[in-house]
């Protein structure tokens, strides 16, 4: 059986070790950087978070990023206590202090704070909020395409725990990834509450069939930016793509499949359920796509 690959995984890089981290408007060696054990996202994951990437100097449509970061503070109530620009600021302090110019990916974390106690009340938050950018060298290295396995866990309603939400509580992805990984697979294909193929643990999910692609309603998954430019692509270059309800079935006899995200951009999926998905290699519309998502990035 061959070793398990994540979607997340990257090459190891020394430098990594010597990163600097912001704090609450501090920069600290990694081994300084640090948050109280009363901080309301270690105790009960109340936060939110972004991932963000660094090509050439620039990070990439970070405009979109702070738009999704600042609606999922609102919608947990959470004041930021910083505006956008001064979030901007902060990432470029410490891309600087880090001398990143390409090939990073940083992780921008927002939680209510400290606690005065530790229960789970949110006006026992009552020292403002924890803010932390951490920033490591990262570029992706799959050895092979994505193997899948469909989990019991599912990507549910709005009014249990909207899945739009980039929150700090990733219990139940992170239970499916354990159920895929039990099963053989690298990570979890999860569905929606009507049984609808939706999205994997970590990633928005795509199917290509007969020259069109398909991906969910999105009306159960994570409201990913990656996800929105693969479709705005497809639309600008003649590309048909549906957001639609589809099944195992279609899925099982798709002709490529690929997730999206911040860090790997467009992932090719070899494996689902034991299945072959096409090829069981990066299909020509993923290697297109790819293409034409890293022109964007460029440009």
């Amino acid at each position: 059986m061959t070793e398990n690959v994540s979607t997340h995984q990257a090459e190891e890089d020394a430098r990594n070790e010597s990163i600097l981290i912001y704090v609450n408007g501090q920069i600290l060696p990694k081994a300084q950087a640090m948050v109280s054990v009363y901080d309301s996202g270690f105790m009960l994951g109340d936060g939110v978070w972004e991932g963000l990437r660094l090509y050439n100097g620039r990070w990439s449509f970070v405009d979109e990023h702070m738009d999704r970061l600042f609606e999922a503070a609102k919608a947990i109530d959470l004041d930021i206590g910083m505006t956008r620009d001064q979030l901007v600021s902060a990432l470029s302090e410490t891309q600087m202090a880090n001398g990143m110019t390409n090939d990073v990916h940083a992780r921008l974390m927002v939680t209510r704070g400290v606690k005065t106690r530790p229960f789970q009340h949110p006006r026992l938050s009552r020292q403002g909020p924890t803010v932390v950018i951490i920033m490591e060298h990262s570029r992706p290295k799959l050895p092979r395409p994505i193997r899948l396995a469909t989990v019991p866990h599912l990507r549910g309603l709005p009014m249990t725990q909207d899945p739009k939400l980039n929150s700090h509580s990733k219990l139940n992805c992170i239970l499916a990834c354990i159920a895929a990984e039990k099963a053989g697979a690298d990570e979890a294909l999860m569905l929606d509450v009507h049984g609808f193929v939706n999205t994997t643990n970590a990633c928005n999910f795509f199917i290509v069939r007969k020259g069109q692609v398909w991906t969910s309603t999105g009306d159960y998954c994570m409201n990913g930016i990656t996800r929105q430019k693969v479709i705005d692509l497809c639309r600008a270059n003649g590309i048909p793509v549906f957001e639609r309800n589809f099944s195992l079935v279609d899925t099982y006899s798709a002709d490529e499949a690929f997730l999206t995200g911040t860090f790997g951009a467009q992932t090719p999926v070899g494996w689902i359920d034991g299945r072959q998905i096409g090829t069981g290699q990066m299909g020509p519309m993923t290697r297109r796509l790819r293409a034409l998502y890293m022109t964007l990035v460029g440009a």
